[in-house]
Parts: structure tokens; sequence; C-alpha cells
């Protein structure tokens, strides 16, 4: 039943009338009668007998269709109880709402008669059954060998690390057209309607028009439910989209593909705040069917696929990397700037100031990073500038004034007589934001020179390729004619020292991101990142090796205790509601609890540490202790996140 309360999380068995005997069957909406309410549901299983001796009556069969396929039944129980959540709040995210419009127009386009004309099969279509070509993926050596793979029906499982100026789109139309040589089906997912439209353009060019659809809320309800019956009936065996796609229901699935895991909007933020990247793979493993998680970054959860040995790794050789890896350089960390009094105004360091002027002189364009609003600064050594960490539980500090005592945001612990453990400093200082670079004073340091901006209010698309400078918030960056001249990547310790687990891995993702724009090769483009050159992230992004500090990222988070290496559960809520909940969780054994710290609007949090192999107890108990509260009617609400994306 779609009722959200957790104590009611499990299947309800009812009597099906004759009258609806023909229409009752699996995957249909259904309403029934329940506590004196008419409620929704939907039908899971036809049985001939149950074990209740007393049962009431099915009241009505929604539609006919049956929209919820085994393969999602199965899915979805195991998102909820992989996220301590309910079956019912995963099937909303699962099923788009009915819409009855689209609904008829669809069974009227299916019980239409056949054109004698038309192909037999789709794979007569023009277009239709391609050649899959193994030379996009040349410059990577286990590249042929996974379209190989997908063609074949083998589950290959792969984490694809994409060179700078990768036609990204390109690859993994490859690998969607090679699964469907293959006869099965694929499920592709991306972050935002950006990337969604490269793909779609890449998919129609090597697939053909007509065979896939696209699965996004951003379509409108109308066009989205089309193309989820289009992919319930098997009319198509491809869908891409956004994480409203995870749960497409594509018959004999060969293939589930993320594009930009580390990406926040690949998180659900709806109860039970499930993943993309850990629903797909998850599909995969339930159906047998290959996996591809890629980008030009590696997150700290892909490279524990790696090292598990999960997914095998597919990159290129160190000499192609060098090659198509565009010129870059740090400019330090207190660069000086250059006189020119146009550089001075702009703030510009030195050698971000010349490398902007040649590429303008050369009319290519210039890309402008700068992070956007709402990064908000971290603590950190006045010496060093180590991230400062709680000596407990290694969460971070911060300062609740100027004067204040520095206090954990994890476990609430005081940390009066906190030392560096880098250098042993005792000093500690609001790590800085950088200065906001706008359109306007970039304009005056580059007069006549036309200067574009992309961002939360207009994201840009693409941009032409003569000179000009295009100033971007990260994720918002256009693609150029012909790539960019010079990619300068300012204010990095606005990125770099936020309060966040995954700064640095965030930086990093944020900052190849924007190098891959730039002009390939040595002799190309300029990458210039405003940052000391001896930080790990800037390291990373020197040598365009993404996966050594994923590497490095995941062996500090395995020594600190933090995730992916260990699973953590957030339980947010007013004071006495947390501590009720946690009181009635039988937690597994070794189980830690830390906290409380404040959250928001009067509320506090509590994080439950375990190690992986406790996490399916961890999720139980914490279900099983909301379902306690929910049957007492507690009135006060507790959410509930497992390996939520921003712990603090």
């Amino acid at each position: 039943m779609d009722v959200p309360l957790p104590h009611l999380d499990r299947p309800f068995d009812y009597l099906v009338p004759e009258a609806l005997d023909a229409e009752a069957q699996p995957g249909v909406r259904v309403k029934v009668r329940f506590a004196g309410q008419l409620v929704d549901g939907w039908l899971l299983e036809r049985a001939e007998s149950s074990a209740h001796p007393k049962l009431a009556y099915l009241e009505k069969v929604v539609s006919s269709v049956p929209v919820l396929s085994p393969e999602v039944a199965r899915l979805a129980r195991a998102v909820a109880d992989r996220y301590a959540g309910s079956l019912a709040d995963v099937l909303r995210l699962a099923v788009p709402p009915r819409h009855a419009r689209a609904e008829k127009a669809v069974t009227a386009d299916a019980d239409a008669p056949a054109d004698p004309d038309a192909p037999a099969d789709a794979d007569a279509r023009p277009g239709g059954r391609a050649e899959v070509d193994p030379r996009g993926w040349r410059d990577y050596p286990a590249g042929p060998a996974l379209l190989r793979a997908l063609t074949d029906g083998r589950p290959a499982r792969a984490v694809w690390s994409a060179l700078p100026g990768e036609d990204w789109a390109g690859r993994y139309a490859d690998a969607v057209a090679a699964t469907v040589a293959g006869g099965r089906g694929a499920v592709v997912v991306v972050a935002d309607a950006r990337d969604l439209d490269r793909l779609d353009a890449a998919l129609t060019a090597v697939l053909g028009a007509g065979r896939h659809v696209r699965l996004t809320a951003a379509d409108g309800p109308a066009r989205r439910y089309r193309a989820f019956l289009a992919a319930r009936r098997g009319d198509v065996a491809v869908v891409i989209g956004t994480r409203a796609a995870m749960f497409a229901p594509v018959e004999r699935l060969g293939l589930v593909a993320i594009w930009d895991d580390g990406d926040d909007l690949h998180a659900e933020p709806r109860a039970p705040y499930p993943h993309a990247r850990d629903v797909l793979l998850t599909r995969a493993q339930l159906g047998d069917a290959a996996a591809l998680v890629g980008g030009y970054a590696r997150s700290a959860e892909a490279q524990l696929l790696v090292e598990t040995s999960w997914a095998r790794e597919v990159v290129a050789d160190r000499a192609v990397v060098r090659a198509r890896t565009p010129a870059m350089a740090p400019t330090g960390d207190d660069p000086q700037l250059a006189r020119d009094p146009g550089a001075a105004s702009a703030r510009l360091p030195s050698l971000a100031w010349t490398s902007a002027r040649d590429a303008l002189r050369a009319d290519l364009p210039v890309l402008v990073q700068v992070p956007r609003r709402g990064y908000v600064p971290s603590v950190a050594c006045a010496d060093c500038r180590t991230p400062a960490r709680c000596p407990h539980c290694a969460g971070p500090l911060a300062l609740p004034s100027a004067q204040g005592t520095p206090a954990c945001r994890w476990c609430g612990r005081v940390a009066a007589a906190y030392a560096c453990p880098e250098c042993g400093g005792r000093r500690l200082r609001a790590s800085v934001t950088g200065a906001r670079r706008t359109a306007e004073e970039l304009g005056r340091a580059f007069p006549g020179v036309p200067v574009r901006t992309s961002g939360r209010e207009e994201v840009l698309a693409t941009v032409p390729g003569g000179a000009g400078l295009v100033i971007a918030t990260p994720g918002a960056e256009p693609v150029a004619d012909g790539g960019y001249g010079a990619v300068l990547l300012l204010d990095s310790w606005a990125l770099l020292t936020r309060a966040d687990l995954r700064a640095g891995e965030e930086a990093l993702r944020r900052w190849m991101a924007a190098a891959a724009l730039a002009r390939p090769g040595t002799a190309g483009g300029r990458v210039v990142v405003v940052a000391d050159g001896a930080l790990a992230p800037v390291q990373a992004l020197l040598r365009w090796d993404s996966a050594w500090f994923a590497a490095r990222e995941l062996a500090e988070r395995r020594e600190l205790g933090f995730p992916p290496a260990v699973r953590m559960a957030s339980v947010t809520g007013v004071a006495e509601a947390v501590s009720d909940l946690l009181d009635g969780a039988r937690l597994p054994d070794g189980a830690e609890v830390l906290g409380p710290v404040p959250a928001d609007e009067g509320r506090e949090r509590m994080l439950v540490r375990v190690p992986r192999s406790r996490a399916a107890a961890l999720a139980e108990a914490l279900h099983a202790a909301a379902g306690q509260r929910s049957a007492r009617k507690a009135a006060d609400p507790v959410r509930l996140q497992v390996d939520p994306l921003v712990l603090f």
C-alpha cells in the first residue's frame, strides 16, 4: 500500500472479486480499503490462498497497464532495505505518477493495425542494428574488450577514467550499441539536462531515431509517462535520463551506466534518499548485467569497486594521457599579481593573466571557473592550512565565534587543546574563500572582449570558438567550439577547504571537468589553477591522475573511519525523538554513535558508524526502530539517511 509508515512496510492480502479477475494482474495500480479509508496500492502477486482467515476485497483496479515489472519490484525492495526505507517510498520514485491521457494514447497506438509496409522488426529499420566501431575506445587498452563483452552479453563491470577532451557521450553510445547488438537493453543515467542532451544526440547518431527514450522529470508528466510506458511495453531497449531513469523498466537488461557519479545531483533528495550509482550497481548485481561507471574524475566509491575487484578499471596508458592533456600549471598559494593595471583590477595572478591574454590574442575563448556562492569555509591550521579534525572521531572542527573554542561538528566534543598533527601549530583560522571575480571586473581587465556568464540564472550549453571570456560556476561550464585556449581555475581554496568530507574529491572533479574542455595536447590549450602545486588534488590535476587521488582518499578514509570505507547513518530530529529512536534500535555489534551536534531549525543530528559488513544489520535496526515509533504514533518525525552525501 502507498502508505509511508514504517510499521506498515509489508505486503497485505486481499481477495480479488470475479469482476476484476482479468484486470487484476501483478504490476497494476489498485485501490483497497484499509483502516476505513480507500488507499492506493500495487498488486505484487496473485496466489491461490492466504494464511489469513478473513480478507477484504480489492476495491478497484486503477489501470490495467502493469506498470510495475517484477524486476523493478525486486529492485525497489532491495533499495528500501539498503537505505532503511519503506517500499512505498521507493516505488513512488520508481514509477512516475499516472497520466491518463498519455496512457490512453499509448494504448491506442499499440492497438492500431500494423503498417504492412513497416519493417518486420526494430533491427531492420534504417539505423537500427549498427556495427560497433571500437576505434573510439582505442586509447584505452581495455576498451575494445569491454565492447566485446557487452556484445557477447557478459556482465562486464568497468570504472572508466576519461581522457581530456574525450567525447564521453560518444563512448557511452558505443557501449549501448554493443549491448543492443547483443540483444539486450541498457539504462544510462547522467546528472543534468545538458549531459542528457549530449547523450541523446550521440545515441541518435549511433542507433538511429526512435531506438531510445529520455526519462527525466524535466520533460513534464505526460512526456515522461509516455517514455516510461514505451520502455515498460518493450517498444525500446534503451532508456537514458537523469536520476529519474535509475529505475527504468527495461527488458533483458544488459547494461547499467552512470556518468560522473560524484555529482551530487545523482543523490535523491526524497526518502529514502538513494544514490543513482548504488541503485544501478544493485540492478547489475540482481540482474547479472554489465555496469559502467565513468567520469573525468574518480570517486572514492568507484575506487572501492576497483580495489575490491568488483569492477575493472579502464584507463589510458600514461603516454597517451601525457599526449592528450593540455599544458597545466599552478600559480602557488599566494601568487604575486601582474604589474599590469588590468590584471590587478581583476585580481588575476600573473600566470593566469598571461595565459588569458595569449589565448585571446590567438582568437580563442577563455574559460574562467569561479566557485558559486554557498561554499562554507571550514577551520584549518593557521600555519600549514591542514583541515582541523577532531582527535576523537576525526570529524571537522568548527569555531562558534572568532574568540570561541573549536568543537567537533560530528560528536560535539570541545577541542580546546587542539594541535595540528602535521606541523604542531595551535592557531586556527577560517579558510579563505577567495575573491569573487565578476564579469564586470574581467571586462575591465580585457576591454573590448565579449564576456559571457553561465551559472544559476542562465546555463549556457555551448559558446562560439572565437575570442571571448566565459565566466562559469562549477558544473555550468559550456562547451566551446574547438575547445578553450585557456582555462583559469580561480578561488581554489573556496573548494578545497569546505567543511565537507568530499572537499578535495569535489574540487578535483570540478577542475577536471573544466580542464577537459580545453584544447587537448600540450600545444593546445592551457589550464591554470590558482593553488599550491604541492597539494594532492592539484597534483592529481596536473598529472591527470584521478585514480591516484581516489586511492589516496580511500586509504585515508579507511584509517579515519569515513565512508565509503565504513557505513554511516544520520539520524536527525528534535533531541527527544532522536534519543527515542536510538534507544529503541538494536544496533549491531561494533556500532559507534557520534554526537549530538546541532542541525537546523532547533533539531540535532546523531551519526551511527558501523563496518561495511554490518551495513544490512544497521539499516534493518534503524528501520525497525522507526516502525516502532510510527506504530506508537510518535509525534515528532525523525529523518533517517544511510550514507548521506553530506555528513555535517
